[in-house]
């Protein structure tokens, strides 16, 4: 049976059945132990018998057994539960990058259904939602007192179909709706974009395809940029960027890093801890990195902005991460049902946990709020054009530049406009590419400090999941 790591939800027969194969173990190794468990699982059979005679209505015996075992998961912590066939399904398709829904990701906070990080180009994020909104209502339905699933299945549906969502958001006085229509999620895993001679990475996720769509799209971005020795460097943009699969982390770290620690799991026991080095090679050269990151970034987005900080490999720029720091491992229990628990916590290259702390970015920038439009204020007085510099002076000396120099200086110019114009579309970015610009300014090149060592654990591990949420 396939395992994921997840590091981003017939009465006395079946009693019996259970007693044998959970009870029946652990007696054979905690003999002392056996009563107190002998006991409980008594006491849940009587329960569910219970149920099944005196309930006002017929229950589903599956349902019941089913919503069970995911109580005794859900009460560990927010990332642990049980996949049923469907639920199951969905995260095997979502992990191959296309699945229906919103294109939000979501996890449960005290009973509320919180927003991690709505996914690029869907339903959700064209919506306007935001990292950090809470959804109270789906199409005028509480969804307090629901499981995490099942609110999930409330804003899931038929593509095509209207659906309004009420939204609880920091900052605002009231709740406030959103409507959008459902629609099939296609994960474009990176897309790479050249500001300047700054190569812009933007990561969405991490599934089965991202490292080799990253490796594409470099090396797509390096040649629309007239080459390596014309790139003054890259920024890996993490934002809103929810988890995914560890493998894919631990790859897309490797690809910037020549050697060292990336990421160790430390489990129950230290036989089950892990660690993942990096090898030679780093698709970037040397160049300078910034790595973004905001508070939609969680889990193994956090894995790639740990290691490269810690290496002094890149730069992290943005606001505080999510600060998901444990690993879930998918376990299958039946032939088409599984099991997500929690098995171990991961940590950095220099032996931080995240956990509830998150990353902290190197430079701290705040992404401003939008600005007002003309119908939500006073149309501003149009600003003066007049200007006065030395070549406006009667009679100011001349400059003899060659027409190369000159169209030089027009390309440079240019540059710095276009820069400071992304700064309306997106200051966070605009920030990065300054940053390469000033790195490329004075020669910097990346020479990778080793992080702080470590406990030493042992162990080669393999690729699976780091998820941050589930996805709606």
């Amino acid at each position: 049976m396939k395992h994921y790591l997840i590091a981003g939800l017939g009465g006395v027969l079946a009693g019996a059945l259970v007693t044998t194969q959970l009870a029946g173990p652990l007696l054979a190794q905690e003999t002392g132990r056996s009563a107190p468990i002998y006991e409980q699982l008594e006491l849940f059979g009587n329960v569910f018998e219970r149920i099944r005679a005196d309930y006002v209505e017929a229950p589903d015996d599956k349902a019941l057994i089913e919503a069970a075992i995911n109580g005794m998961l859900t009460s560990l912590d927010p990332h642990s539960g049980f996949l049923s066939a469907d639920d199951y399904s969905d995260m095997q398709t979502q992990t191959r990058g296309s699945f229906g829904g919103l294109g939000i990701e979501v996890s449960q906070e005290e009973g509320m259904v919180k927003v991690v990080a709505p996914i690029d180009d869907t339903p959700a994020a064209n919506a306007g939602v935001e990292p950090g909104d809470f959804i109270t209502h789906v199409n005028g339905e509480s969804l307090l007192g629901l499981t995490l699933d099942q609110a999930v299945d409330m804003m899931r549906g038929p593509i095509g179909s209207e659906i309004t969502i009420t939204i609880l958001r920091e900052g605002e006085t009231e709740p406030f709706d959103l409507s959008m229509a459902r629609d099939t999620i296609k994960l474009t895993v990176v897309r790479s974009r050249v500001e300047g001679h700054a190569v812009v990475l933007r990561v969405s996720t991490f599934n089965d395809e991202t490292y080799d769509t990253l490796l594409a799209e470099l090396e797509s971005a390096v040649e629309e940029a007239g080459g390596i020795d014309r790139v003054t460097g890259f920024v890996l943009d993490l934002r809103n960027n929810p988890g995914g699969l560890l493998n894919q982390a631990i790859s897309v770290s490797d690809a910037f890093l020549d050697a060292g620690e990336i990421v160790s799991t430390r489990g129950r026991s230290s036989d089950e801890s892990e660690r993942w080095n990096a090898e030679t090679g780093d698709l970037a050269e040397g160049k300078p990195m910034v790595v973004l990151v905001n508070g939609g970034s969680a889990s193994a987005s956090e894995i790639v902005a740990g290691a490269l900080q810690d290496h002094r490999r890149a730069i992290v720029v943005g606001e505080k991460s999510f600060g998901k720091g444990s690993v879930q491992t998918v376990m299958p229990v039946t032939a088409d049902s599984a099991i997500r628990l929690t098995t171990a916590r991961y940590f950095t290259p220099s032996g931080r946990s995240i956990q509830a702390l998150g990353i902290q970015p190197d430079i701290l920038v705040a992404q401003p709020r939008p600005a007002p439009t003309e119908d939500e204020e006073d149309t501003p007085r149009s600003e003066s054009s007049f200007s006065r510099s030395e070549a406006d002076l009667r009679g100011a000396l001349g400059n003899d530049v060659s027409d190369e120099e000159r169209e030089q200086m027009e390309r440079e110019a240019a540059e710095v406009e276009a820069t400071a114009a992304l700064r309306d579309e997106d200051y966070q970015l605009a920030y990065a590419v300054d940053v390469l610009k000033g790195l490329a300014a004075v020669n910097f090149r990346a020479e990778q400090v080793p992080a702080a060592a470590t406990p030493a654990v042992t162990g080669e591990g393999a690729g699976g999941e780091d998820d941050a949420a589930d996805r709606g």
